[in-house]
């Protein structure tokens, strides 16, 4: 259970899959909620017990008010759930999120499995003309909402990261969540590009022993593949399945072929 304090972000959850099943803590990608791995989980069947928090400002949780920093505020709040022996599951944002609690607690996780974390900061070294592409790619959005315009900025956005739905064939509800959402976005930059919350310090990557699978779609972005290229090079015991037919989001779109790498994943570990 979460801890009762006033400095963490307090936060929603729910509980998916077996309840007999190994513990596990997945954390959902910016602008979605912890609901959004339910397709995975129930083509897992009885192997894991979910717990799925909803991050600040998504979900059934209360709105984000800015007392912090977003990464250093959602880490906290996930934090809360860690238990021993436990199984981590990220999807992008939630992935570097995961990361993060793996440098903090080592002893702690038995495994994790990582969805494209949206590190780009960790390709910024090894592979610099797609860390320079991605930057220019997200500017659009960028100064979107620099100037206000949360519609453009959310239709940028999810032109590139979303399901593969247009603006257009999205629904006035969805898309007005989307808009009051997007400005989170702004406030994982510094952590996300310019790696503010030092994932990738010396030694911090390092700590992580326990056995790591990643996930990449291959039709996503091509910075992900050298972010994950860059993490892979660092982590002592990891090793990359790529899912055909699958872009960034193939928790939601591809949920069966994402359920069968991860449950010969748990076999294995």
């Amino acid at each position: 259970m979460p801890k009762d304090s006033q400095s963490v972000f307090p936060v929603h959850s729910r509980t998916l899959g077996a309840s007999g099943g190994a513990p596990a803590l997945a954390l959902h990608c910016a602008l979605a909620h912890g609901g959004a791995w339910k397709g995975v989980v129930n083509d897992l069947g009885d192997r894991l017990s979910v717990t799925a928090p909803d991050m600040p400002g998504h979900g059934k949780s209360d709105d984000w008010d800015r007392r912090c920093d977003y990464h250093d505020a959602v880490t906290d709040a996930a934090e809360t759930f860690l238990e021993d022996d436990i199984t981590l599951l990220g999807h992008s944002f939630g992935a570097t999120v995961a990361l993060r609690l793996a440098e903090r607690h080592p002893e702690r996780i038995r495994r994790m499995v990582l969805i494209e974390p949206v590190l780009f900061a960790a390709a910024r070294e090894t592979a610099p003309k797609a860390f320079t592409e991605r930057r220019e790619a997200a500017r659009p959005m960028m100064e979107a909402l620099a100037r206000g315009d949360t519609e453009t900025a959310a239709r940028v956005f999810t032109g590139t990261w979303g399901v593969g739905k247009s603006w257009g064939q999205m629904g006035d509800q969805a898309r007005a969540l989307l808009q009051k959402q997007v400005r989170i976005i702004e406030e994982t930059e510094q952590a996300l590009t310019y790696d503010s919350a030092g994932l990738l310090k010396e030694g911090a990557l390092e700590r992580c022993t326990m056995p790591i699978l990643f996930l990449r779609g291959a039709q996503t972005e091509p910075i992900l593949g050298e972010i994950h290229a860059a993490l892979l090079a660092r982590l002592p015991d990891a090793r990359e399945v790529v899912i055909p037919e699958a872009g960034h989001m193939a928790p939601i779109t591809r949920p069966d072929a994402v359920a069968a790498e991860i449950a010969a994943f748990l076999d294995k570990t």
